[in-house]
């Protein structure tokens, strides 16, 4: 499915993202900053260029745990995104967006999994080549 633009918000509606255009990836990450700030085994993610994200209304509250400095919602508590390092990107959780919008094509981090998944995607130990990594898979 493809989009030109959609409004996202948090889970009480109190904040509101636009998202222009596609997103530049969209994958499960396995890492242990996902999974402690998420409190599940792994995160559904979609990135955007950052000029493709723009917060319309509500406030969202800044924090980071370990890497990744990320927002929620202010009043339900909702994640909603993370800012990559570098300012150039930002990961939308993908659970946020449309039904049929995300479509991932691999899982990385996975040396970080408390419950592997077993499906056709590829698995990297790390991060996939064209975002920095060596393309190495875990054996499941």
């Amino acid at each position: 499915r493809t989009m030109e633009t959609v409004d996202i918000t948090c889970l009480c509606g109190s904040v509101q993202l636009r998202l222009s255009g596609e997103p530049a990836a969209q994958f499960y990450c396995h890492c242990d900053d996902c999974q402690a700030t998420s409190g599940g085994a792994y995160v559904a993610v979609a990135v955007y260029p950052a000029d493709a994200v723009s917060h319309t209304k509500g406030e969202l509250v800044a924090w980071t745990l370990k890497t990744m400095p990320r927002k929620r919602c202010a009043i339900c508590g909702t994640q909603v995104l993370a800012e990559v390092p570098g300012g150039k990107q930002i990961g939308i959780k993908a659970n946020l967006l449309p039904t049929g919008v995300f479509n991932p094509t691999f899982h990385e981090n996975c040396r970080y999994a408390v419950v592997p998944v077993a499906d056709e995607l590829p698995h990297y130990t790390g991060y996939p080549a064209e975002f920095g990594g060596t393309d190495d898979k875990v054996g499941w």
